[in-house]
């Protein structure tokens, strides 16, 4: 029994986190089980006594299947259901020849990135409404300098050509009004001030001055990059040369001119910083890193097998070694910190069409113990496709077209048409699963699309007939769908 307030409880179970999953991505319910698991077991690990949870290493996957049918889909739907930072990285971009930039490692540095930049949006969230109250006040002294004299009752004759009075119409322009003759009843200049710096407060929350333009600085966000050469070549770091030099390189800032409603959020923006411990972001992101972090290896096959002597590729087994020590556990320099890669959870993927996982050296297969195969979609596959999950194509189509006031409808029977198409391609042509449907349905909607500006009829149904004569020269034609779909 899971007790209530702990970690287990907090955590989607793996039926749940399958369930989730297949809100989005139809099938493959073995890749599904696995990383639910996988995704469980670090909840798990997270209750267990600090020396045995060091020892508990995550189980790696391995996802085995052609192009198109839910890989990647899989991974990034994992990572935001666990709310974890998740980046995706192309192996075979590390044999390119010439690959001048970041070393391996630069998965692990790019992945505390996006960790701390997941932290500091949460914790902008928590100081929000200090932030908005601060930038309240800065907005108003923009939009009433403290330097403005503002015409009072008591203000001599001579000092007329220095005060100014502010109005403010119904529709909330600011408009600097003529001296008017003083009125018998007379008030202090800081009442008047407190006075008509409230009247814009009233206005600037019920949103009557978004429109207006106002002049504000802002801080210059442009940091000096440098390249300095590393063991791995050359590493790009963004190195503050403020915080190197100090009094050195004072605050730079900017004068912008933006709306009032645009100056609101840039003004919170910079304010939530200020209130922002950035030691405990960058601490934080680290521990999410080192204990929720995914990796995604996608095209992990074209690393595998027999070496080329021939062509532009350096050693596949070379890259293969340069990843296992990330794959194992090590420690990787960060910006931020030291990261241990040991808990971080890494998923590969590739089609394996022209090798197989057992092609990889030995020390990587172990470091992926977990194995599973999805497989290539039929038509009744496409047809959920189509219509079952959050994001369904015909979904995506329909809401698109509605906002030019187009009502689209598709019938059964040209749902299962566009289904067979897709499959019938795919198994005359390359298999790219999924993917084909895009293709067909973006040729198929072409001709709506681009008239729908103009088009009298609002509601338009689709049916295997209008499908079938839309594709058909398409289809039939190899060559011609060769190069479109």
């Amino acid at each position: 029994m899971v007790q209530k307030g702990t970690i287990l409880s907090e955590t989607l179970t793996p039926r749940q986190i399958v369930e989730e999953l297949d809100k989005y991505i139809i099938g493959q319910s073995e890749a599904k089980r696995a990383v639910a698991i996988a995704l469980r077991n670090r909840a798990r690990r997270q209750m267990l006594p600090e020396d045995m949870r060091e020892e508990v290493a995550p189980k790696n996957i391995i996802m085995i299947g052609p192009t198109g049918v839910g890989k990647t889909e899989i991974a990034r739907r994992l990572a935001k259901l666990a709310n974890a930072p998740f980046i995706k990285v192309e192996a075979s971009k590390y044999t390119e020849v010439g690959y001048v930039g970041r070393d391996v490692e630069s998965m692990i540095r790019d992945l505390t990135e996006l960790a701390v930049n997941m932290v500091k949006n949460e914790q902008t969230e928590v100081v929000r409404e200090k932030a908005e109250m601060s930038a309240e006040e800065r907005l108003l002294n923009y939009l009433l300098p403290p330097s403005t004299h503002i015409r009072s009752a008591d203000d001599s004759a001579e000092d007329e050509s220095t005060t100014i009075e502010v109005s403010i119409d119904e529709d909330g322009q600011v408009e600097i009004l003529e001296p008017e003759e003083p009125t018998r009843e007379t008030r202090s200049h800081d009442a008047l001030r407190e006075r008509t710096r409230e009247r814009f407060r009233e206005r600037l929350r019920a949103g009557k001055l978004d429109d207006n333009p106002v002049e504000i600085e802002v801080q210059n966000r442009n940091i000096p990059m440098i390249e300095i050469l590393t063991p791995g070549g050359f590493e790009e770091m963004d190195i503050n040369l403020k915080d190197v030099f100090g009094s050195m390189f004072p605050k730079q800032t900017r004068r912008r001119l933006v709306t009032v409603a645009e100056a609101r959020e840039v003004l919170i923006m910079e304010e939530a910083e200020k209130l922002i411990d950035t030691d405990k972001v960058a601490t934080e992101a680290i521990k999410r890193v080192e204990n929720t972090g995914i990796v995604f290896l996608d095209e992990i096959d074209k690393i595998a097998g027999r070496e080329s002597r021939t062509g532009p590729d350096v050693s596949r087994e070379g890259v293969q070694r340069d990843i296992l020590p990330i794959v194992e556990g090590s420690t990787v320099a960060t910006k931020y910190g030291m990261v241990r890669t040991d808990h971080i959870l890494f998923i590969a993927a590739g089609a394996f069409s022209a090798s197989s996982p057992s092609d990889l050296i030995p020390e990587l297969q172990g470091r992926f113990p977990i194995r599973v195969n999805l497989y290539s979609l039929n038509q009744g596959d496409f047809v959920r496709i189509l219509l079952e999950p959050r994001n369904a194509l015909i979904k995506q189509y329909t809401a698109l077209l509605e906002t030019e006031a187009i009502q689209i409808e598709f019938t059964e029977d040209a749902v299962n048409e566009i289904a067979t198409l897709a499959y019938e391609v795919n198994q005359s042509m390359e298999d790219i699963g999924a993917r084909r449907l895009h293709t067909i349905m973006e040729k198929l909607v072409e001709n709506i699309s681009f008239d729908a500006p103009d088009l009298g009829e609002k509601h338009i149904c689709i049916k295997a007939s209008d499908v079938r004569e839309q594709l058909a020269d398409v289809v039939q034609d190899k060559d011609l769908s060769r190069y479109i779909l």
